[in-house]
């Protein structure tokens, strides 16, 4: 397994997509370190050699990935909360920040809520 930025990347996967394993790479990241740095996307983790991996951790290097990005994406949404801003607002209040509706939708931000259906009041 080849260690990069932390992360340990399966041997048996493409580089191109091994490399999106890291936080903050995505497919298009990916292939674009690859293209700068000539290395072919259909090769193997296996087959990489050091020269190659070092290269790749040296380019990462530069880039914000793992802890380093998950804290300053922490830092912006604390700003705009701070700011008291519309979005600063909708993050402290755990609802969608993007537009999106809420009357019915929303279930991963907002949670399950428990409600009992058709339950009778007791009247005395």
């Amino acid at each position: 397994m080849a260690r990069i930025a932390g992360i340990n990347i399966p041997d048996q996967k493409r580089i191109e997509a091994g490399l999106t394993m890291v936080y903050g790479i995505g497919r298009s990241l990916s292939r674009k370190i690859l293209h700068d740095l000539n290395i072919n996307m259909d090769t193997k983790v296996r087959d990489l050699n050091e020269v190659d991996i070092n290269k790749i951790r040296e380019y990462l290097s530069k880039i914000p990935v793992e802890g380093d990005l998950k804290r300053k994406v922490q830092l912006d949404i604390k700003r705009l909360q701070e700011v008291g801003c519309y979005r600063g607002l909708r993050h402290r209040r755990r609802l969608p920040v993007r537009g999106q509706r809420t009357k019915t939708n929303a279930r991963t931000r907002k949670g399950r809520r428990m409600t009992v259906a058709n339950k009778k009041q007791v009247t005395k």
